[in-house]
């Protein structure tokens, strides 16, 4: 195993970019509504901000901590139980929008369901490391990391957060497949989700009414499909170079979610297809940068965690960006490092860390 003195500076970089790229767009997006739901147009980006120094500081330990550290078994059992309890916990306390996905102490808040999706990555990657030979054994070693996925999975669906939950359960097939899953449970895992999409989809109001906005927003113009119109005109208002930084009018109450969910189509319109453009870019080097650190990583354990991380950051990346161009049903997912929310931003740059960390043992050729 070598180590080396200094991380991929490609990958730090990044995010640190995309870490102060979403501090400025959060505050020209949030302004205005924080300035009249809370009297001070700098609430949400000083928030923000708290968090991403909170999240570098915990980054730059966590880089600098041998990442072998987490491949314990009673480090891995304690924090599974703590998830867990975590997500438990949530459904005792108020919804908001609908939805037990916070848990509050004070001024500070934060959401369970991040926390664990790093957690089962880390629980799953040593488990590949130590029963990747067998993980075609479906009693002995496919069940157990089925049963761990289905316990987080599920208790995240119930907040609910579909969104997050289904996006955890495709990484975990994708890294089983990795790891030389046998077509037969790929394939049995399909049909099983037909009839689990038919329930928590189609015999869900709620939801199956955004399916039908997506594929004709026009027809209900002022409920369901409201958010894909206003993110389209937003988009579609920037052209090339876009309205300037501050200029979005989507953003004055048009908009939900302006400054969180939808902040790709404030980015659109005030910096155009360029600064969107360029965020893109910027998304695919973490995915090369990540993709790289995994697969020059020592052993196994490094090689399924790096590929994990990377998955979950690109990923909902794709999802939330794909969402704000009506490629897909709207859905409550994050822009990772971009848009407002404390609990994904620290949970994105501890992830960082761990991935930076793996990449100081990486191989030098």
């Amino acid at each position: 195993m070598a180590y080396r003195a200094s991380s991929d500076k490609g990958l730090f970089i990044t995010a640190g970019v995309l870490t102060i790229f979403g501090l400025v767009m959060v505050y020209s997006a949030s302004s205005l509504v924080a300035s009249t739901k809370h009297g001070m147009s700098s609430y949400f980006f000083l928030r923000q901000l708290a968090y991403a120094g909170a999240g570098y500081i915990l980054m730059i330990i966590l880089m600098n901590r041998d990442y072998h550290m987490w491949q314990k078994s009673n480090v891995i059992r304690w924090m599974i139980v703590l998830s867990i309890i975590s997500l438990a916990f949530v459904f005792t306390q108020p919804r908001i929008n609908g939805s037990h996905r916070w848990l509050r102490f004070a001024t500070i808040s934060f959401q369970p369901s991040e926390i664990a999706k790093l957690v089962y990555l880390i629980f799953l990657a040593a488990y590949l490391h130590n029963y990747e030979k067998e993980i075609n054994k479906p009693r002995d070693r496919l069940l157990p990391c089925l049963l761990v996925l289905g316990l987080f999975a599920g208790l995240i669906a119930a907040e609910p957060d579909l969104g997050q939950a289904v996006c955890l359960a495709f990484i975990a097939g994708l890294l089983l497949f990795l790891a030389g899953l046998n077509w037969r449970y790929i394939a049995g895992g399909a049909l099983l989700a037909i009839p689990a999409f038919y329930f928590a989809v189609v015999h869900t109001a709620y939801r199956w009414d955004r399916i039908k906005a997506f594929l004709d927003p026009s027809q209900d113009s002022l409920g369901n499909g409201w958010h894909i119109l206003q993110s389209l005109t937003a988009v579609g208002s920037g052209g090339l170079w876009g309205l300037g930084l501050g200029g979005s009018k989507q953003k004055m109450f048009f908009l939900p979610e302006a400054h969180s969910d939808f902040i790709f189509a404030v980015i659109g319109e005030e910096l155009g297809f360029i600064g969107a453009g360029f965020l893109v870019l910027a998304f695919g080097f973490f995915l090369f940068c990540g993709l790289r650190i995994a697969l020059k990583a020592p052993d196994r354990f490094g090689f399924y965690l790096g590929i994990g991380i990377t998955l979950m950051v690109t990923i909902q990346a794709f999802i939330n960006i794909s969402m704000v161009l009506a490629m897909i049903p709207t859905k409550g997912i994050a822009l990772p490092f971009i848009s407002q929310g404390g609990s994904s931003l620290l949970l994105n740059l501890v992830a960082t860390g761990l991935l930076l960390n793996i990449s100081h043992y990486g191989e030098t050729t």
